[in-house]
């Protein structure tokens, strides 16, 4: 059985990066206009979380397929993208004076980790596949 080489998977963390990418440029527009900028912190995590790291997430699925089909694949994809808008959310709340959102940044930084170690574990399994 023939794998493709142009995941679907890879396709969508890609589309996912674009706009993480876009929300984060635009959000450091909206700091840098209004010189409001104590939302930094949740401009470094679009960029770097969604942006940076949902690209390279892509560009990996795509370069070996096998980690596209893997089931961790399924599992991450679905950690990582519940995960991520609920720990922006809450970094923003919290950065807003909402300390009482510290615990669902904590749960939701949980689950992220737990999406980057499926990553990792698929990572060892099957690339190179």
């Amino acid at each position: 059985m023939k794998i493709k080489v142009d995941s679907p998977h890879g396709t969508i963390w890609l589309r996912l990066a674009a706009v993480y990418f876009v929300a984060g440029v635009w959000l450091g527009i909206y700091m840098g206009a209004s010189g409001d900028h104590s939302l930094y912190p949740v401009h470094a995590h679009l960029n770097l979380l969604g942006w940076v790291s949902m690209a390279l997430f892509g560009i990996l699925f795509r370069k070996f397929p096998a980690m596209g089909a893997s089931p961790l694949a399924q599992a991450q994809f679905w950690l990582y993208n519940l995960g991520l808008p609920v720990l922006m959310l809450a970094v923003a709340a919290i950065h807003r004076g909402h300390r009482a959102m510290e615990p669902l940044a904590g749960a939701a930084s949980i689950v992220l980790g737990i999406a980057v170690l499926l990553f990792a574990i698929n990572v060892f399994r099957n690339a190179g596949n």
